[in-house]
């Protein structure tokens, strides 16, 4: 009698138990776990690439001191942080685990345009190699974070859902962070647009004009001279001449 009780009892547990969505929740959560394992996978991928790519530009371009010690100091940060299963769990060090990410994607991205500037460099056949691995790599990564991003959607709304939101909150399930936009703020802000005519360019004053130079003034004749030469001439006259 009482084996039989026990085992209708499990029997109503166990539909309770389906019906409340705690199966779906351990499905969930298993999924999640899943995908974090490849995003991981994933971006170890780059960080085993950075020293190769770092070493081969140093090679061409060692003066570039500043660009190859940020990628390198980049990588050391996602190495420094422990991306265990548990960190999806805790919302701060996932915020710091990003943070260090997109730190690393930014030097890369500078690496990268640094290498344009050396023809040398862009035709070596292992950098050509390097930065194939690299574009391939990051698109595993977005295909990885895409994977991880909708699994975290879904178990997240399971977990606020009536009546599976009772389920979680018995047994312990709660949202869990996901990815977000870097600068999600500069995104979402719409784009502004000015259609007002800019304000004409005031003209240069003209040049202030020269003064004319003074001319000279014409020299005067004495006039006691020209009445001296007159008289003369008068007597002269008079005596026959």
């Amino acid at each position: 009698m009482f084996r039989k009780f026990a085992v209708i009892l499990a029997a109503l547990a166990v539909a309770t138990l389906s019906g409340c969505g705690y199966n779906t929740l351990q499905t969930q959560d298993e999924g999640i776990k899943a995908a974090w394992s490849e995003v991981l996978n994933q971006y170890q991928r780059r960080a085993d690439l950075v020293p190769n790519l770092v070493n081969t530009v140093k090679g061409y371009a060692a003066q570039e001191e500043r660009v190859l010690v940020e990628v390198t100091q980049a990588r050391a940060s996602v190495a420094g942080i422990k991306a265990t299963p548990e960190l999806i769990n805790d919302p701060e060090a996932f915020a710091k685990f990003q943070a260090a990410l997109s730190q690393l994607s930014g030097a890369l991205s500078r690496l990268l345009v640094v290498a344009e500037n050396y023809p040398n460099l862009k035709s070596d056949a292992l950098f050509r190699d390097l930065q194939s691995q690299l574009e391939g790599t990051e698109n595993r990564i977005t295909v990885a974070r895409n994977r991880f991003i909708k699994t975290v959607q879904e178990y997240n709304t399971t977990v606020r859902q009536f009546p599976t939101n009772l389920t979680a909150m018995i047994f312990g399930h709660k949202v869990r962070p996901n990815f977000a936009v870097a600068d999600e703020a500069a995104v979402s802000a719409p784009p502004k647009v000015d259609f007002t005519k800019p304000a004409p360019t005031p003209a240069p004053a003209p040049a202030p004009a020269l003064p004319a130079p003074a001319q000279p003034a014409p020299a005067k004749t004495s006039d006691a001279g020209g009445g001296d030469a007159v008289s003369a001439a008068g007597d002269l006259l008079k005596k026959g001449y």
